[in-house]
């Protein structure tokens, strides 16, 4: 397929389409594999009253007071969450990058962060409903060590959408907007760092293997996870929303309530309370991204054979 056409092939390009399949695909894969580690994570971060042991006592105090099928609660909101999000992420930065490689201008990793920090802005701002809608379906049932915490009765993902508008208006659905957007850095610098490093693989048309691509994209979500966790703690109870009188839920995620939310985990846990949770969230990201990333260059090279295109994408 040709790159000539204008805006209106990049757009359109059925190879933009599979890479946006092949990234949601990969990513429901992923999680659905790690997803007990995703449930720490948010247990962590979101219950403050929680001792921050190694992840598996984490999870064995969960099986143990909630039963095993505790760890996957809340699977089908954020499955459906992800999945919209990253075919929105793929499409956009795909589409952006088929726009952008006929031009000359920044250097390919400069250029890669800047189209990941607008895909990200476009994700953000079209799926954060589904994840306040997932946050809040995830957790509930938890029993928490944090009294202040309370209960949503929520009959599912049009139910808690409705209850939502309905008791907290529709701003509410856009909660912890400003700390996500400022997270757009987080896949922005993972796919600088995975594009950067896969380019340097497969040097002089290099095949690169599956083993490779899981660590290169390992190591990506490693370091992009670990520069911006502080705000994925705050996103997260900003999502969840649902704090007794302290009105932290109460605002689209406003520069005074990150703030405000940073120095009181600060004042009350130290500096290291704003990694609390960093652990299951390094282990469940680190090894989702990894195995995302292989299923999808799998998924992609796969779909791209069938369709009978054998030029080499420039990635």
């Amino acid at each position: 397929m040709s790159d000539n056409g204008g805006s209106a092939v990049g757009l359109l390009s059925y190879e933009t389409l599979v890479h946006a399949v092949a990234g949601a695909m990969g990513s429901v894969t992923a999680m659905t594999v790690f997803f007990p580690l995703d449930t720490a994570k948010s247990r962590l971060q979101v219950d403050e009253k929680r001792k921050s042991h190694s992840t598996p006592i984490i999870l064995a105090e969960i099986a143990k007071e909630e039963g095993l099928q505790s760890l996957y609660r809340g699977w089908f909101p954020v499955i459906s969450s992800l999945c919209c999000s990253n075919f929105v992420y793929f499409y956009t930065f795909n589409t952006l990058k088929r726009l952008t490689d006929a031009g000359p201008g920044t250097s390919r990793p400069g250029k890669d962060l800047l189209i990941g920090i607008i895909s990200g802005v476009v994700n953000v701002l079209t799926t954060t409903p589904m994840w306040v809608v997932n946050t809040r379906l995830k957790l509930q049932g938890v029993k928490f060590r944090n009294e202040d915490l309370h209960q949503t009765q929520y009959r599912g993902i049009f139910d808690a959408f409705s209850q939502i508008i309905a008791n907290e208006g529709v701003r509410s659905l856009w909660n912890g907007t400003l700390p996500s957007l400022i997270l757009v850095l987080n896949p922005a610098v993972q796919f600088m760092i995975y594009e950067a490093m896969k380019r340097k693989a497969g040097k002089g048309g290099r095949k690169i293997s599956s083993a490779e691509i899981f660590f290169i994209g390992a190591v990506a979500k490693a370091i992009a996870t670990t520069a911006t966790y502080p705000l994925q703690t705050v996103q997260a109870i900003l999502r969840f929303g649902q704090y007794k009188g302290d009105g932290k839920g109460g605002v689209i995620g406003s520069l005074s309530n990150v703030l405000f939310l940073l120095m009181d985990r600060i004042k009350r846990h130290g500096v290291l309370g704003l990694y609390k949770g960093l652990e299951a969230k390094l282990l469940q990201t680190v090894l989702t991204a990894a195995l995302m990333f292989v299923v999808y260059e799998k998924i992609t090279a796969a779909t791209f054979k069938v369709m009978g295109l054998n030029r080499k994408l420039k990635r």
